[in-house]
């Protein structure tokens, strides 16, 4: 395992991590709700904002500024305020080194308006990043699973393949070759994670193409599936490894947690740190939590349209089968008039 400093963050991760104690109210101080109130009510916009959060969602806003929640990082307005690369340089860099397993470097978030197909309707966090090499990653977290994950997948990853083509052809011009092409990286995060995956406690899954004859052709295209559902409920979530601190972080929900976090990993005290500084900008905060509202809410409509796609597709498909079954019945009754028209001809023949 390698040690990784972020930027001039002075956060230098290593593994294993030697445990400390921390006193996590000097981090998150008991806040009182009356307190950040009056800071919203200043802002009619930001107070409007407020008023307009479902219960869920303003309970976990509250937890949060009274210094009882983590912030939600599974959603996209928290994981990029959180993981921001211009911010922060190092950090999602080494997210991603945990989970490929070498070393990388983020050059760049890449801009999602070129993307040539739909994201899922049940997308709440996703990200494009350019790493070092040239090779492309793409992060996402799913909510819940959806029907077909693995079609979708190879659709997302030939997305990537072909937008990187794209790119470097239009740079190389004459001099491109394909061996200019690198690996794309799709890596999908489930909340609730689809039943295949939750049959066994294996939380991190990696895949890609290979040959039945052992042949080494250089494919381009990886998958990591990460169920942090499992995760959480997985006995191996306890060892100390890179990739489960970061987990560990993403799937955290009380202080309690943030706690343990830091007592396993000293090196995530400063991130925690960050995340408390949006205490005192509850602006900020009500701005990210409308955002993440507004896509949770597209999601459950996206979502019910697709239920019911599929619902009309297998009434169709049920249909379909009754209308070829009555086919074959009316196909075997046609057979057996002939043969009784055929033997009705020759007993009017032998009468004859």
């Amino acid at each position: 395992m390698y040690n990784h400093t972020e930027g001039n963050n002075n956060v230098t991760p290593t593994t294993p991590c030697k445990s400390t104690s921390v006193d996590i109210r000097q981090i998150f101080p008991i806040r009182k709700k009356d307190d950040f109130l009056k800071d919203l009510q200043k802002d009619v916009n930001t107070f409007s904002k407020y008023l307009d959060l479902n219960n869920e969602w303003r309970n976990r806003f509250e937890d949060f500024m009274e210094g009882n929640k983590s912030l939600p990082l599974t959603y996209d307005p928290f994981f990029k305020a959180m993981f921001n690369p211009d911010i922060y340089p190092g950090r999602l860099s080494h997210l991603l080194s945990s989970i490929i397993g070498i070393n990388v470097t983020v050059q760049s978030v890449l801009s999602q308006e070129n993307r040539l197909l739909p994201t899922s309707p049940l997308l709440i966090m996703d990200i494009i990043v350019q790493l070092e090499d040239g090779s492309i990653a793409n992060v996402e977290i799913q909510k819940i699973h959806y029907a077909f994950s693995g079609e979708r997948m190879s659709c997302y990853s030939s997305d990537l393949l072909l937008r990187q083509y794209t790119r470097v052809k239009g740079e190389k011009g004459d001099q491109f070759t394909y061996h200019d092409i690198k690996t794309v990286y799709t890596i999908v995060m489930f909340e609730d994670s689809p039943p295949e995956c939750k049959s066994s406690d294996i939380f991190i899954h990696h895949g890609k193409t290979i040959f039945n004859t052992g042949i080494d052709l250089h494919l381009l295209q990886e998958y990591y599936v990460i169920a942090l559902d499992v995760f959480k409920n997985n006995k191996y979530a306890k060892e100390k490894t890179e990739l489960n601190a970061w987990l560990s972080l993403l799937t955290a929900n009380s202080i309690d947690d943030l706690a343990t976090l830091i007592s396993d990993y000293p090196w995530m005290e400063k991130i925690c740190w960050d995340m408390s500084e949006y205490l005192y900008r509850p602006k900020e905060v009500i701005g990210m939590y409308s955002q993440a509202l507004a896509k949770a809410d597209e999601n459950t409509v996206n979502f019910m349209i697709e239920q019911m796609k599929k619902a009309l597709e297998e009434k169709d498909a049920a249909l379909s089968e009754k209308d070829a079954a009555l086919s074959e019945k009316d196909a075997a009754l046609s057979e057996k008039d002939a043969e009784i028209a055929t033997l009705q001809a020759k007993l009017a023949a032998l009468e004859h």
